[in-house]
Formats: C-alpha cells, sequence, structure tokens
C-alpha cells in the first residue's frame, strides 16, 4: 500500500478494502516502526548531522543555484550563517520541514501505525539518516537544491490531490522528478533501500507472517519499485485500492 506523510486535515482516505486487509494481516510494515517518537528521531538526527566549521549553506551549492536556496531559507525565517554544524542534507530536512504546509502527525503511515496490533520497521532513524550522511558532497548539494525547487512549486498539495484521487500515472511521473531525479540520489534514496526491504519481506514471508506493507507511494514504481521486485521473485502483487 502506497503511503503520503502528510495530508489535508479532515481527509478521509480509509476504505473497507484497506481496513479488511489490515485486520487480514497478521503486521503492520512501514518504514519506521516508531515514526511518533520525536526524542528517537532528534538523537539520531543529530548525532549524524552535526560537524563543526560548516560555511553559509549558500556556498555548499553552485553559483546558478544559490538565489534559489536563499529563496528556501527566506520563506523558512532563517539565514544563511544558521547551519554552521548542520550538514547540508541536514539542513535540507530541516527547511523542507520549516516551510511545510503540513503536520507530520497526519501522515498515513502514522494513522495506521497507531491502529495496529503489531508494528515492524524496514529501517531505524539512524539507518534512514545514514543513507543521507553518507551522500556525497556533491549529491547534499543536488538534495539541497532540489528541496528548494519542490517547496516552491507546490508540490506538496499535488501530491495530495494525486494520492487522495488515486492517478497513479500522475504519481508515477512524480517518482522520477524533482530529488529523484538526480541518479545518485535516485540510487541511494530509493532503489538500494527499496532492495535491502525486498529482502526482509520474504524473511517475515518465509517466516509465516501475513505482512501488511505500508511504505511511500514513490516506492511503487517501475522495474525497481517494490511491486516489481516482489513479482520478480514469484509474489503475486496486487494494489490495494
Amino acid at each position: 500500500f502506497g503511503t503520503i506523510h502528510s495530508l489535508p486535515d479532515g481527509v478521509k482516505w480509509r476504505t473497507d478494502k484497506l481496513d479488511d486487509a489490515v485486520t487480514g494481516s497478521s503486521l503492520l510494515v512501514v518504514e519506521i516502526a516508531d515514526l511518533a517518537d520525536a526524542a528517537k528521531a532528534r538523537a539520531a538526527f543529530y548525532k549524524l548531522s552535526t560537524t563543526p566549521g560548516l560555511p553559509p549553506l549558500t556556498q555548499r551549492v553552485p553559483q546558478a543555484d544559490r538565489p534559489a536556496v536563499a529563496v528556501l531559507l527566506e520563506r523558512a525565517g532563517l539565514a544563511d550563517g544558521d547551519f554552521p554544524q548542520t550538514e547540508t542534507w541536514g539542513a535540507a530536512l530541516i527547511l523542507a520541514n520549516r516551510v511545510s504546509q503540513r503536520d507530520p502527525a497526519t501522515g498515513v503511515d502514522r494513522a495506521l501505525s497507531a491502529g495496529a496490533k503489531k508494528v515492524e520497521g524496514l529501517e531505524t532513524f539512524e539507518q534512514q539518516y545514514g543513507i543521507f550522511d553518507r551522500l556525497p558532497p556533491a549529491d547534499q548539494a543536488a538534495l539541497l537544491v532540489a528541496t528548494a525547487d519542490e517547496t516552491a512549486g507546490g508540490a506538496e498539495d499535488k501530491e495530495a490531490r494525486e494520492w487522495l484521487t488515486g492517478d497513479v500515472a500522475a504519481l508515477e511521473r512524480d517518482s522520477a522528478t524533482g530529488v529523484l531525479a538526480d541518479p545518485g540520489l535516485r540510487d541511494a534514496l530509493q532503489i538500494e533501500r527499496k532492495r535491502a526491504w525486498d529482502t526482509r519481506i520474504e524473511q517475515l514471508l518465509a517466516n509465516g507472517e501475513k505482512p501488511f506493507v505500508a511504505v511511500g507511494a514513490a516506492h511503487m514504481f517501475g522495474n525497481e519499485g517494490l511491486p516489481a521486485l516482489l513479482a520478480a521473485h514469484g509474489y503475486t502483487v496486487r494494489r490495494i485500492e
């Protein structure tokens, strides 16, 4: 089941078909099991994202991209020198959260987890942030620039509309744009993770579990999408609408 990380307040998205599938499963599998544990998330983030003596944020990206980053900083109410100890990837995530119009508590993964009997995560906070932390400087700069471009274009509202209306074609197009249009970022943030998830889900199935797997909708598409990886190993994969 492809999820979305935030939705407008008051939106009704659950269906009988979805609830039947959740009820019939033995556990819920999400990207991070303890997503609502803000203290644990902060501890992992600052452990990995902190490096003293870093230059102003705009100086970490190519000259041509600096105006876009400056606009992002202004929208977030922050200054160029506010990240002297925060690595570029960490600054990108902070800025994205600062300019977001939505509360992450409205995310589909959190709603599913809140009502689940048993929840297992495919990653921990430290593992997920570690993926960003291992990005080379050029890819971290590309992440920051792509974040500036995406947040300036109303992508959040567009994604919510597409998800709520089941516009799979549009969601698939979006999954290859913005941050994920960069080959290095796509490989690190999508492809490598999904291969690891595929292995873990197969282990759960082999152990007799009947998991309901709910991860970001962008992980569902193409030959490297999670359904395609599972289908390649002989599993029947169907979409829950």
